[in-house]
């Protein structure tokens, strides 16, 4: 078998949407074109996750992965299935993807952590940052035993802080008590969907958090510092959200690509795992 080589800044196409950006083009960034490849829009049909595994073969998990609109996120838990140690999970959504899958078992935008909860041995615990309350009630009891939750209304309650960095320093918080609970903490996987910020930073195709980007970005330099100070390592950062070029052109290919861009430098500082 031959070695898997890096990942650096992989660009999966499935719609379209980078191509229409530019915060890639400065950057060494290798394309995974998926753009033909049918029975991937929301739900990931067997047919398609061989033919998805395959391309990412060549590939080690330890990179930055964009893995285009929200309705791919589920490629966040085929990647889970190159991880060698074992590892947290941490998510900005504005939903919990834990539904249960409504056709027949297939992997779901909608439902991949709950099957990453179940399938992955290696998956320690997931931190799940942006559905509001009550999206997190109708989790299922069996899952909610593995999620730290930081819902929206706990967000919104860290803005009504004195700081400027409520919510990163509420976010901190959270990592750190659950440290101090567990006596542990594992190298993290980062996964950012997009609808967890608010419709002035961009606009996706699904429902959205009211989370600003220099919040977002607050969080994730929070996080950077926390792991570098514990040596722990980044396993991979992905990053999903796009507005589809299907869908007209409310959702500006340019605030994408601003955020995009932003999200970019602040994650190409952290330490990933070799």
């Amino acid at each position: 078998m031959e070695k898997e080589r890096e990942s650096g800044i992989l660009l999966m196409n499935l719609s379209g949407a980078y191509e229409e950006q530019d915060f890639w083009r400065e950057e060494r960034s290798t394309w995974v074109r998926l753009e033909d490849l049918s029975g991937t829009n929301c739900y990931c049909d067997e047919p398609a996750i061989r033919a998805i595994r395959e391309k990412i073969g060549e590939f080690t998990l330890s990179g930055i992965h964009f893995i285009d609109s929200g309705n791919y996120h589920y490629m966040t838990r085929i990647w889970m299935d190159k991880a060698k140690n074992p590892f947290s999970l941490l998510v900005f959504d504005n939903h919990t993807d834990m539904q249960p899958p409504a056709f027949g078992g297939l992997l779901s935008c909608g439902g991949w952590i709950a099957d990453a909860l179940e399938s992955v041995e290696l998956l320690d615990h997931v931190f799940l940052v942006g559905p509001d309350q009550s999206a997190f009630h109708q989790v299922q009891q069996v899952y909610k035993e593995r999620v730290t939750f930081f819902s929206r209304e706990d967000l919104q309650a860290a803005r009504q802080t004195n700081s400027s960095s409520g919510v990163a320093a509420s976010f901190l918080e959270m990592l750190s008590e659950y440290e101090k609970k567990t006596g542990k903490f594992s190298p993290v996987y980062l996964s950012v969907d997009k609808d967890v910020l608010n419709e002035q930073e961009v606009k996706t195709t699904w429902s959205q958090g009211d989370m600003s980007l220099t919040e977002l970005k607050s969080c994730l330099e929070e996080l950077q510092s926390f792991l570098k100070a514990r040596k722990l390592p980044l396993q991979a950062a992905d990053v999903c959200g796009e507005w589809e070029p299907e869908n007209g052109g409310a959702g500006s290919p340019a605030g994408h690509d601003h955020a995009n861009h932003e999200l970019l430098e602040v994650l190409k500082g952290f330490d990933y795992e070799e």
